[in-house]
């Protein structure tokens, strides 16, 4: 389901897009707003949205979404139009060498990067004139999905190291190919197999050859979801108790990221996490929403919906149980 569609019956939504600073890179804000909205054209994607109008008053709680790697905000935008039609204000930071536009620095170059990126875009909007006034930051939500999801575990108070992934995929390599190989090969049972292993093996031997720790937290941050999180790479021990409320949503029919060893995980590592939502027939991208229309055919198997999902009903529960979480982690959306 588009924005165009979804939006009809609702409160309208704003749309404003900060450009890139010298220590930003550019952040997609939707926020509440009484302006009418039109159709406005983003890529592939259709928005039904008020540019630039000016947002609702009051004090609005604030959630972060981070992306997934190699994607865009608009993926996003559903869950971003649901909290928004909840009070909230959403800001989605552009991250940096991993993003639609820009592929050149997947993994952990821009893992390390990433949270630091969700502080600065908090920061962004506390000083923007437009939002700032109407921001109650004390109290603030992150989501995050898939290499977002990493970004999320992270600001919970996990570390991760590339070391730690290297020791991963070099005892699960070939149960979880995605993980260590990426999206663009697989597995699929032909003479090849051998080979794209031992190719992988030895590229993640120089790729990950990294034992150090790293880990970014940010205090104002009090709830976070994390959505089929990449996790391989986290210190179990770091997220047994979490800076922040954690829940996470997962997917049984997810074949990037098996679940065995990254969302389910980190839910036997974390006593405190609440268990979202579980997606029986669920895969990789159905968090996505709306789903890019044309993804490129290496990742259609990975991020389109496995037989038997029925998006129509599952995505609706999905953001409904997203928006619930933050409303009673974070208190009320729209404070007087």
């Amino acid at each position: 389901m588009g924005l165009l569609s979804s939006l009809e019956a609702g409160a309208a939504v704003g749309l404003a897009e900060l450009p890139r600073q010298a220590s930003s890179g550019p952040v997609t804000v939707f926020y509440p707003t009484a302006a009418a909205p039109s159709a406005l054209q983003r890529g592939a994607f259709t928005l039904s949205v008020a540019p630039d109008a000016p947002p609702t008053p009051g004090r609005h709680r604030l959630v972060v979404i981070s992306h997934g790697s190699g994607a865009s905000p608009w993926v996003h935008a559903d869950l971003a139009r649901a909290l928004v039609e909840a009070g909230f204000i959403v800001a989605l930071p552009e991250h940096f060498g991993d993003n639609h536009q820009d592929g050149t620095e997947p993994g952990p170059p821009s893992w390390k990067r990433r949270p630091q990126e969700v502080t600065r875009a908090i920061d962004r909007l506390q000083a923007d004139a437009r939002f700032g006034p109407v921001l109650a930051a004390d109290r603030i939500g992150m989501f995050g999905m898939s290499a977002g999801g990493h970004t999320a575990l992270t600001l919970a108070g996990g570390r991760w190291s590339p070391g730690r992934l290297l020791q991963h995929c070099n005892q699960h390599l070939e149960q979880d190919f995605h993980t260590c190989a990426g999206p663009t090969t697989a597995l699929d049972g032909g003479l090849f197999d051998g080979l794209k292993v031992s190719v992988v093996r030895a590229f993640n031997q120089r790729k990950f050859d990294d034992p150090t720790w790293y880990q970014h937290v940010d205090a104002r941050i009090t709830a976070i979801v994390a959505g089929v999180p990449f996790a391989v790479d986290f210190d179990p021990e770091s997220l047994k108790a979490p800076r922040a409320a954690l829940a996470l949503v997962t997917a049984r029919q997810d074949k990037w990221l098996a679940p065995r060893f990254h969302s389910d995980a980190v839910l036997r590592a974390c006593p405190p996490c609440e268990h979202l939502l579980d997606l029986p027939e669920g895969g990789h991208g159905a968090l996505l929403s709306p789903l890019p229309p044309a993804p490129p055919r290496a990742m259609k198997g990975l991020i389109g919906d496995p037989p038997g999902f029925d998006r129509a009903r599952a995505v609706p529960q999905i953001h409904a149980r997203v928006v619930g979480f933050f409303q009673r982690q974070l208190g009320p959306a729209l404070v007087p």
